[in-house]
């Protein structure tokens, strides 16, 4: 597992929408990524996020790892826009 450090975080992606609000089916070449996600791990020095927390990030702001075939960001603290719900 991944263990951020200092004021990082981990971010599992949630997934992009298929369908418009109108219906149309998306392909997958006309999915933007999602600037949303689901916080998996924190470092020791964030204060405000805990896991579990669904954020709204920084569309250049993450850094994009893989590992074990699974897609993860690593992002600051500081470029976390918001906390959803």
């Amino acid at each position: 597992m991944l263990k951020p450090l200092k004021d990082r975080i981990i971010v599992e992606r949630l997934a992009a929408e298929e369908r418009t609000k109108s219906g149309i089916v998306l392909p997958d070449t006309a999915k933007e990524k999602p600037e949303q996600g689901k916080v998996i791990a924190c470092g020791k020095d964030v204060k405000e996020i805990k896991v579990g927390n669904t954020i709204i990030f920084s569309k250049y702001g993450p850094t994009e790892i893989k590992l074990d075939g699974k897609e993860f960001l690593v992002i600051k603290e500081e470029e976390i826009l918001a906390i959803l719900g």
